[in-house]
């Protein structure tokens, strides 16, 4: 059995658990490229600083984002890793080979205590679809070997895309052991689409991993040092480790890196003062950005933040990712699951707000490539709760938003929007579905589709067709599949096709479970509409 992290402030792994996959400190420094001397770092280190991994993020044709952070304690409780205030020269190079004996990228960074001493590299000037290695050195110690892959020339066609897709991780309700299955995967690309971190409060034991959590990171975070300590606390796994180590990333918040249900500068507690809350979400945001490998223009100014970015794959696919969070309207009717709300339907209510909505439908008429990706947070088909005569939507959905969405349909309708794929997050299962038109007129138009990832650990083991599903199939025809196991979604696009396999585990309360597609369903090019393969 796999060593699992200790919560305690112990490390129970770290970077040599990991050496079966990344090659020994011993074999960097033999490969010539690295040496105590030239790493010319004032601190020298006792403790290993690389105990939260490398990650990779946000490919370009001609380079991508290189992330670490240093902390030799990655669950102090001061939220400081461990870390003296003072700045860290960190080293970091970029090679053809594993053993780094074609370096060809190389320079020094600073790591500081402002940024909790988290480094982001953007490297540029390389291959286009390209696969390389990476790592970095500070105070005497190499960190472990990441492998990451540039994107393909702008007017390429490549042969396919391939791609998974994950959300959800609540540390407390589950083991990430579907990260360890995604690190095996062949993709060019992950992309995690909300709830990276979980904000609830956890025992003293750790939920279902029966693992001591010191007191002070058991609250729920209020403040940039909260923050801190609960993205180390989630991001201190040896599974999740190996999959940023594996494949560049492509990450965007939903609701739990903040709070549940967050609405702009609305708490779910609508006695919070617009104010305190920004100050609390500041510090969210920047925590975010500190643990996860994003480029300089994601990194937050305080409440002002700009997730929503495109990215290219030559000509097969152009990923348009939104943020369904920070620009949206407060959630129509209170919140909440309703039934009969008007105001869901006001025309001018908006989920991206004006200026994303103009980006996103600028980004879609523009876009040349076969299949146009929209990696987003939360359900866009229209999602009835009720399997009776009546309906009844969750406000926190697309469906709140409904003239939102009927824009962004109006657009890719006049625009001719090339094969539109949804890919979502946070319902924390598996779901299918056609984008129709009118949803209320099963017989109206195609003019997309969507394929729903299901959670990563989040509501535990879960069950192949529970209650809830089963009446989600049967109020919503436009709905073809659903599943309430943990997972992810591996996806493969081509000239001809874009088919997703939902893959799943069958039990996450205890680590180890293999993974199996339970599915899989393709749209072809040209034909909106999906099909079981």
């Amino acid at each position: 059995m796999r060593k699992n992290c200790g919560i305690s402030g112990t490390s129970g792994f770290g970077r040599r658990a990991m050496l079966g996959a990344t090659g020994t400190l011993a074999l960097a420094v033999a490969a010539g490229t690295l040496s105590a001397g030239r790493a010319g770092a004032a601190e020298r280190f006792k403790e290993d600083p690389f105990t939260l991994g490398v990650a990779s993020g946000d490919p370009w044709p001609d380079g991508f984002v290189l992330w670490t952070r240093l902390a030799p304690q990655p669950l102090a409780p001061d939220g400081t890793g461990g870390m003296s205030p003072r700045a860290v020269k960190v080293l970091w190079e970029v090679a053809d080979d594993e053993r780094f004996q074609r370096v060809v990228a190389r320079g020094w960074t600073r790591a500081v205590a402002e940024l909790a001493h988290s480094v982001h590299v953007e490297v540029s000037r390389l291959q286009s679809d390209h696969t390389y290695f990476y790592r970095f050195q500070a105070g005497g110690v190499v960190s472990p070997v990441g492998r990451t892959r540039t994107a393909p020339a702008p007017n390429s066609r490549p042969n396919s895309l391939k791609f998974a897709f994950v959300s959800c991780q609540a540390w407390f309700e589950g083991f990430y052991t579907a990260y360890r299955h995604i690190a095996e995967e062949d993709v060019d690309l992950v992309l995690h689409l909300g709830d990276y971190i979980y904000e609830n409060a956890i025992d003293a034991m750790g939920g279902v991993r029966k693992t001591p959590v010191a007191a002070e990171l058991r609250a729920e975070p209020m403040d940039l040092t909260g923050y801190r300590n609960r993205h180390a606390l989630h991001r201190y796994d040896s599974d999740l480790i190996a999959a940023h180590q594996a494949h560049p990333f492509a990450v965007v918040w939903d609701d739990h890196e903040v709070e549940d249900n967050w609405a702009g500068d609305h708490s779910k507690h609508t006695d919070v003062d617009p104010a305190v809350f920004r100050k609390r979400a500041a510090g969210a945001f920047q925590a975010y950005y500190e643990h996860l490998p994003l480029r300089l223009p994601n990194k937050p100014d305080g409440f002002d933040a700009r997730m929503y970015r495109s990215l290219r794959y030559g000509r097969m696919g152009t990923f348009h990712i939104l943020d369904t969070r920070l620009f949206r309207d407060d959630q129509a009717c209170g919140d909440g699951t309703k039934t009969g709300c008007e105001e869901r339907l006001s025309p001018d209510r908006t989920i991206l707000g004006a200026e994303q909505e103009n980006w996103l439908y600028n980004s879609l008429g523009r876009s040349d490539a076969t299949w146009n990706l929209i990696p987003q947070q939360i359900a866009m088909n229209q999602v009835d709760t009720d399997p009776g005569p009546g309906q009844s939507f969750v406000m926190d959905f697309w469906d709140g938003y409904a003239a939102s969405r009927q824009r962004l349909f109006d657009e890719i309708d006049a625009r001719n929007v090339r094969n539109p794929v949804v890919l979502t997050g946070d319902m924390h299962r598996h779901l299918v579905a056609d984008l129709k038109r009118d949803f209320d007129r099963p017989d109206s138009p195609t003019i997309g589709v969507e394929f729903v990832g299901t959670s990563i650990s989040t509501k535990m083991d879960g069950v192949d067709l529970d209650p809830s599903g089963a009446s989600l199939l049967a109020a919503n025809e436009h709905i073809k599949f659903t599943n309430y196991q943990r997972g992810y979604v591996r996806c493969t696009a081509t000239a001809e096709s874009c088919r997703a396999d939902f893959r799943v585990l069958p039990y996450v309360t205890r680590p180890g479970a293999p993974v199996s597609t339970r599915v899989s369903y393709l749209t072809e090019a040209g034909r909106p509409g999906v099909q079981p393969v």
